[in-house]
């Protein structure tokens, strides 16, 4: 979630044209209607049964900002805010995407059900100001929903979506420590209880299966590199920053710098700085400078380039170790720790890679596909 929510310069068009997605005009659960009593009529025994009650066409629930927000009963038609939610709600409930935050890249169809790739993109609730209402208006989500850290004006921001769309909007907290936690509210939420704890347990297991690994290796067993961005390789994840949770998690990041980047670009740096750091293992990010480095006489000097122990990020959908910094990162952590601690991780790559593809992708990944995803990545 971003600070910033764009303006909304067509929302009194929209407060005209939309229908409200809640089935009451007041907080709370809706009462149910009842049938009206009736006189029996001559020679009817009168029927000591009661009506049973009509459900409830909508429901409370609490977002993990302590807002309560009026939904309908069974939700079906969903958007996601963002990116970042785009992915973590694609596994549990692509059937209910009404849209796209952002569209998939080109040779993304090989990984995504046709159904699913051509669906229209609505643009970020925040952020990049490319939110297209007219297509907002016409596939008329029933809740939109927002995924990720709290910001210190998350409410204000979930507040101004609903105000302005007049669609429930909720945020639900989810970290790379609590995934697990925000799969189940989601399943509560959309009534995917079963599937919710599914994704759970599995973002638990590797969350902790990683954690413990790294304490197999232990602090001093770390591996000292670094992570490269950019086409030319000159600007880094620095320690510390937010992009850079599951390098830190998985090595020593050397890379250390005073004042830390918080966006995805990194800090750039030059080549005397990569000199001074002289990592062990480079991690190159994908399209940066990973088919350029073993030509150049620059970086050849650098010891993790001159002994091969630099690699790129895999890629597809998206980059396994973050950008969005997502659940894609749960696959960046058993490809990370397989490839730094053989010894202790003892992954079968492929067949974890599948069952991640299934289960985040709904796609039955093949061994052609694993070894183009993995072709720079992997030990030489």
């Amino acid at each position: 979630m971003k600070k910033r929510i764009i303006p909304i310069f067509l929302a009194v068009c929209m407060i005209l044209t939309m229908v409200t997605a809640c089935g009451s005009d007041k907080p709370g659960i809706a009462e149910p209607d009842k049938a009206a009593e009736q006189e029996p009529e001559a020679g009817q025994e009168p029927d000591s049964g009661q009506e049973p009650e009509a459900e409830s066409e909508t429901f409370i629930f609490t977002d993990s900002t302590g807002r309560e927000v009026e939904l309908p009963s069974n939700i079906t038609r969903i958007a996601p805010s963002g990116p970042l939610a785009q992915i973590v709600l694609f596994a549990l409930a692509p059937e209910m995407f009404v849209g796209l935050a952002s569209e998939w890249a080109p040779g993304d169809e090989q990984y995504v059900a046709e159904e699913y790739y051509n669906l229209t993109v609505l643009g970020q609730f925040y952020g990049k100001g490319e939110l297209n209402l007219e297509e907002i208006v016409r596939v008329d989500p029933q809740i939109i929903i927002d995924i990720g850290e709290s910001k210190s004006t998350i409410v204000e921001d979930m507040d101004g979506i609903q105000e302005q769309l007049r669609i429930p909007t909720v945020h639900i907290d989810a970290a790379t420590s609590t995934m697990g936690e925000a799969y189940r509210i989601l399943g509560e939420l959309l009534g995917k209880k079963e599937e919710a704890e599914i994704i759970a347990e599995y973002c638990d297991y590797v969350y902790k299966n990683t954690q413990d690994i790294i304490a197999k290796a232990g602090e001093d067993g770390k591996a000292k590199l670094i992570y490269s961005v950019g086409e030319d390789g000159l600007s880094v994840l620095a320690k510390g920053s937010f992009h850079a949770e599951i390098i830190d998690m998985v090595g020593d990041n050397i890379a250390v710098v005073d004042d830390i980047s918080s966006k995805g670009t990194g800090n750039p740096v030059d080549m005397e700085q990569l000199m001074l750091w002289d990592p062990d293992i480079i991690l190159f990010a994908p399209d940066g400078a990973y088919n350029t480095v073993a030509d150049n006489e620059t970086w050849q000097q650098l010891k993790a380039i001159k002994n091969g122990n630099y690699y790129e990020v895999p890629m597809g959908p998206y980059n396994w170790m973050g950008l969005p910094p997502s659940v894609n990162r749960y696959m960046g952590m058993i490809w990370s720790t397989q490839l730094l601690y053989p010894e202790y991780a003892q992954y079968e790559l492929y067949e974890e890679t599948a069952k991640y593809y299934k289960l985040f992708y709904h796609c039955d990944l093949t061994v052609e596909q694993y070894e183009a995803l993995v072709a720079n990545s992997i030990l030489k």
